[in-house]
């Protein structure tokens, strides 16, 4: 197969799925990992897709690019709503994992202020202006940081979560796929987000219509373990009637 026939289908297979992995395409090209590598690197500087650790995605998915700032600032309107409605499933008393991302912080913003929770979780961002609060105890999970995303990971970060268990779980997801169900752009995240569905009774995805039918990089979970997806009004029932079929409450 000539190089620039591999390198069609690997934008092909980047428009079907959103990512792609290294180790899967040199396998079904057939070529080395170095090889790869090198199509994926030629291929970046002509802005036809982005590299990720272990993969590349697909360029025109900016969100992955963005610090945490502009983050907050997309798609905030329907953010906020979500955010709303998981905050009135909270009880006083609760102990809550959250996992890094802006629909979580902007979530937990709208946490009453009065209830005293509990709250776990590896997001700087939401472990500095929780602990503003008397109400709350607070408990940032330790281990290496990411300084863009301002979230920790990693073995340290999974074996400490392991010695909390919470009521309620709120995980911010970048994907929501029948086939491939809950995904990251972070392969160093998925780990602690799937540790926190282990640690925690109720599972609340929290994630806007851009989610839906779109594979991030690493797998989280399946849809299964979900409990709910609480999602914004621009969710029409054309995007969520396969994934009601599949027996996934939706909110």
């Amino acid at each position: 197969m000539a190089t620039d026939n591999r390198k069609q289908q690997i934008l092909d297979l980047i428009k079907t799925n959103g990512s792609v992995k290294v180790t899967e395409l040199s396998t079904l090209l057939d070529v080395s990992e170095v090889t790869i590598r090198n199509y994926l690197a030629d291929m970046e500087t002509k802005g036809l897709l982005s590299r990720v650790h272990g993969g590349a995605v697909s360029s025109y998915k900016p969100y992955y690019s963005m610090n945490m700032t502009q983050r907050l600032e997309t798609n905030q309107t329907e953010k906020v709503e979500i955010a709303q409605k998981i905050a009135a499933m909270i009880e006083p008393n609760d102990t809550i994992m959250l996992n890094s991302g802006t629909t979580t912080l902007l979530t937990f913003r709208k946490f009453p202020v009065d209830y005293n929770l509990n709250i776990v979780t590896n997001s700087i961002a939401i472990a500095l202006e929780a602990s503003s609060n008397p109400n709350y105890n607070v408990v940032l999970i330790g281990g290496s940081i990411n300084t863009k995303y301002q979230f920790s990971y990693g073995s340290d970060a999974i074996a400490q979560l392991r010695n909390y268990h919470a009521e309620k779980l709120i995980l911010s997801v970048d994907g929501i796929d029948l086939k491939h169900g809950f995904t990251t752009y972070y392969d160093k995240e998925s780990p602690i987000d799937r540790a926190m569905t282990e640690q925690s009774d109720y599972c609340i995805i929290a994630a806007d219509d851009s989610k839906f039918g779109n594979n991030a990089f690493a797998k989280i979970c399946d849809l299964s373990v979900a409990d709910c997806i609480v999602t914004n009004d621009n969710a029409t029932d054309d995007i969520l009637t396969d994934f009601r079929k599949s027996g996934i409450k939706i909110i």
